[in-house]
């Protein structure tokens, strides 16, 4: 499974820096996780590249160059300030984090789950569940639990 705290370590270090682009390994979760943050607003695009830049023409990820591959996330500034301010990592190797639907409604509603602090306004969890890597509005939706992988605000 790929080390999620490496990708928000990345990702909150760009920001932290004042890159215009950064580059994480090429895997699902990862592809998953930049889609929401993109989806949510976080970050202004995402798109596939090897190791020195994003691509051109369309290339696919083979046995051969799958240790080059990265996605290239193009980071979002509002009035210089970075949009994303901190992206936690909640479940850890050591501490898997799993939740029900109904943790995750409590979550949403301001109640705290487990040792979980509720979620802010603004506030997006990202869950993997049995269907997928959700944020934590579509899981609610679709009824699902699973577990609560980052936090971002």
């Amino acid at each position: 499974m790929p080390r999620i705290h490496d990708v928000c370590a990345r990702i909150q270090n760009g920001f932290r820096a004042k890159l215009q682009t950064i580059a994480i390994p090429e895997t699902k979760m990862n592809l998953a996780i930049s889609n929401i943050l993109y989806k949510e607003g976080f970050i202004a695009s995402v798109s596939r590249g090897n190791h020195l830049g994003p691509d051109q023409n369309y290339t696919p990820t083979t046995n051969e160059n799958v240790a080059t591959r990265r996605l290239w996330l193009t980071l979002k500034y509002k009035e210089n300030s970075p949009v994303l301010s901190q992206l936690a990592v909640v479940s850890k190797p050591s501490q898997k984090v799993y939740f029900t639907v109904n943790e995750l409604k409590n979550l949403v509603n301001g109640r705290r789950a487990q040792f979980i602090k509720p979620l802010q306004p603004g506030e997006v969890a990202i869950i993997n569940t049995n269907r997928g890597v959700l944020e934590i509005q579509d899981a609610i939706e679709k009824n699902v639990g699973g577990e609560l992988i980052c936090r971002a605000s």
